[in-house]
């Protein structure tokens, strides 16, 4: 009888977790989530105001993401510079992965911001020239 009463347990925590998963979260989610292939997409079809804004947005949100990986790694590419042994180093060194991530991170957080400015200008119309 004991197996049988472990077995319905599981199943029950099972039958709970699942109905759990599938429930919308409370809080409402900020925007809609796009991939990488779609807003390269969008990118070439764009033509309204607003979907530069939502490149401009998009771009915004990888940068502060790429932004604070960045500080993630100075982080700890500072922490592994305390302990860095020149004799026998074997190449790449812990600190050098750190070094290399940082400016990876920083490099991709300077590309999106210039991707979201640029997108960004083209959201409010230029004034017609010649316009007295």
């Amino acid at each position: 009888m004991n197996r049988a009463q472990c077995a319905a347990f599981i199943l029950s925590l099972t039958l709970v977790a699942a109905a759990h998963s599938q429930t919308t979260p409370s809080s409402p989610q900020k925007s809609a989530r796009y991939t990488e292939p779609e807003m390269k997409k969008l990118a070439r079809e764009a033509n309204t105001p607003a979907q530069y804004a939502t490149l401009a947005a998009y771009y915004t949100e990888q940068q502060n993401n790429y932004l604070k990986q960045a500080a993630d790694e100075k982080l700890e590419w500072a922490r592994r510079s305390q302990n860095v042994m020149v004799v026998a180093a074997k190449y790449p060194r812990p600190v050098d992965s750190a070094r290399y991530l940082y400016e990876y991170y920083t490099y991709k957080a300077n590309e999106d911001g210039q991707l979201a400015l640029k997108y960004g200008q083209k959201v409010t119309p230029e004034p017609a020239s010649g316009a007295k």
